[in-house]
């Protein structure tokens, strides 16, 4: 418990902590200037250590990087995927407080402040609403997002495996002390990696939730959720049985039928996006 009793230490000394972000990025010109920004504007009582792990990209991604040198810290090597380049970027930082936004999605301002000031007043990890937005910055999905905050607003255990996975990655933060004891992010796992380090940290404790906006989440088809929302539910799914004990079982049926619930209502969703999309 030595990191909370340091971040306990610098709430009663108003020495800063600090924040490290990591950012997996591979071949994401398109988007990972904005994220970049989001994440360098953040003010607020703490130090920033930002890194960006990319896995050696072929387009315009490490020439737009490269404007920052000085500011973040840049690897650009081959990697085995995501979940390796953040395990590897949070080996490498430095911050009592940690975090991973990937490279399409952004930190709404005072995002950081607010994680801070949560952790700092106890909390071992925390995370608060998350809009989804498309393309072009525009927030779409409003209703996924206020079922989530609905579900965040009565957080349980239970209801997390019930449910799926209802904490946004890129709204979450945590304490150095509770990931380096739940383990690193399962590297055989593509697309819900997050969902399992939750259900880990679960146990450790409950989340403090953040009752206002802190992330954008990008919802593309490109994306790893956009494009592949099925494989991404049905993972889920195989995770929460692996993390099911006991009594919890009965949570796996109600989890299977939100499975056909979310991909119904994704396809829905899909096939009245690009009418909203035009202009």
């Amino acid at each position: 418990m030595a990191f909370s009793r340091k971040l306990s230490e610098c709430a009663g000394s108003r020495e800063r902590v600090r924040v490290s972000v990591v950012t997996p990025s591979f071949n994401q010109a398109a988007y990972i200037e904005r994220t970049v920004e989001s994440v360098l504007s953040q003010q607020g009582d703490f130090e920033l250590e930002y890194l960006v792990i990319d896995g050696g990209s072929t387009d315009e991604t490490l020439a737009i990087l490269k404007r920052y040198q000085g500011r973040i810290r840049l690897v650009s090597e081959l990697d085995r995927g995501q979940s390796d380049a953040i395990n590897k970027g949070f080996r490498m930082a430095t911050g009592e407080i940690l975090a991973w936004l990937n490279s399409d999605d952004t930190y709404l301002p005072g995002a950081l402040d607010a994680a801070v000031a949560t952790l700092r007043r106890g909390a071992r990890w925390c995370f608060g609403e998350c809009r989804i937005i498309d393309e072009h910055d525009r927030e779409i999905r409003q209703p996924i997002t206020r079922y989530k905050t609905w579900l965040a607003r009565r957080f349980t255990l239970g209801r997390l495996l019930a449910a799926g996975n209802f904490i946004s990655q890129p709204a979450t933060f945590f304490q150095r002390e509770i990931f380096e004891q739940a383990g690193p992010l399962e590297e055989h796992f593509h697309l819900a990696m997050d969902y399992d380090l939750w259900l880990r940290f679960a146990r450790l404790g409950d989340p403090h939730f953040i009752h206002r906006p802190l992330a954008n989440f990008r919802w593309h088809g490109a994306s790893k959720t956009g494009g592949h929302y099925r494989d991404v539910a049905w993972e889920c799914f195989r995770i929460a049985c692996g993390h099911a004990r006991g009594f919890e079982y009965p949570a796996l049926v109600r989890h299977l039928a939100n499975y056909a619930v979310q991909v119904a209502t994704y396809k829905l969703l899909d096939l009245f996006r690009p009418a909203r999309s035009i202009g």
